[in-house]
């Protein structure tokens, strides 16, 4: 007699549910992202701290800075229709590689282009023999003396040979009638705090390809002295572990950096 053998089914095995997906669209993330733009591409944007008082009151020691490396860029074929390139203003403020400190990079704002002629008489700016309205500078020093009337006598304070020799340069070479005739390709610079600024007036003029950028926006503003900006120490460690609250200036977070149109 013929039988035939039954077999239980298997019984199906658990799965785990497919895990849901969740949308990138966290703060956390995009501020990942914004970081690893502005910080991570240097070609594009770079961080930059102010070190010392020259560009006070508009720009503070300790104001961390993201700097626009395109805005001045050479545009090509295809990107000057995408990318907001421009040419360097008067009244512009810059970001560049020092002339003679190559691995130093300063920040001034930009007083005279190339053909213009500047000279300074007691403290005021004259350019194309007008003078400028500069509501941003500070003057804490009554005392005149060569920086109040360039390029008339000798920089009386140059700390470096190779400054002192560019500054000779300058005023053998492009002093004219008492003014000073900027070059093709270049540019006379000055800080803001015009009595303790060591620029143009003392170490000559900033080449064209020594430009950076621009500064774009102030992320973080913190109370420090210049020692500690320019090293970061055990001390401004120290001094951030246990100061980051009350030094950081909280109303200069994420302020927005302008030059200023200088006619």
């Amino acid at each position: 007699m013929a039988t035939t053998a039954t077999t239980k089914p298997k019984p199906k095995l658990a799965t785990a549910p497919p895990p849901e997906s969740r949308p990138r669209s966290s703060v956390a993330e995009w501020a990942i992202t914004i970081l690893i733009l502005l910080f991570g591409t240097s070609t594009i944007a770079q961080p930059f701290v102010i070190p010392t008082s020259s560009m006070h009151n508009t720009l503070l020691t300790g104001d961390h800075l993201i700097v626009d490396k395109l805005a001045y860029a050479p545009p090509g074929p295809l990107s000057k229709h995408l990318l907001p390139y421009e040419e360097v203003k008067r009244g512009d403020i810059i970001v560049f590689r020092h002339p003679t400190l190559i691995n130093v990079d300063y920040v001034k704002r930009v007083i005279g282009l190339p053909g213009d002629r500047v000279k300074l008489v007691n403290k005021q700016v004259f350019v194309d023999g007008k003078p400028l309205n500069e509501p941003y500078t500070i003057h804490l020093d009554n005392f005149m003396n060569y920086r109040d009337n360039f390029p008339q006598g000798e920089p009386d304070y140059v700390p470096d040979p190779q400054m002192l020799q560019r500054a000779e340069a300058m005023l053998r070479q492009d002093v004219v009638n008492g003014e000073l005739v900027v070059p093709p390709g270049n540019y006379f610079a000055m800080g803001d705090n015009r009595d303790n600024s060591l620029d143009s007036r003392y170490w000559g003029l900033v080449p064209r390809e020594n430009i950076m950028g621009k500064p774009l926006i102030i992320f973080w503003s913190y109370d420090a002295p210049t020692d500690d900006l320019k090293d970061y120490n055990l001390h401004h460690m120290v001094d951030l572990g246990l100061h980051f609250f009350t030094k950081t200036r909280w109303d200069r977070t994420f302020k927005l950096i302008h030059g200023y149109p200088l006619s």
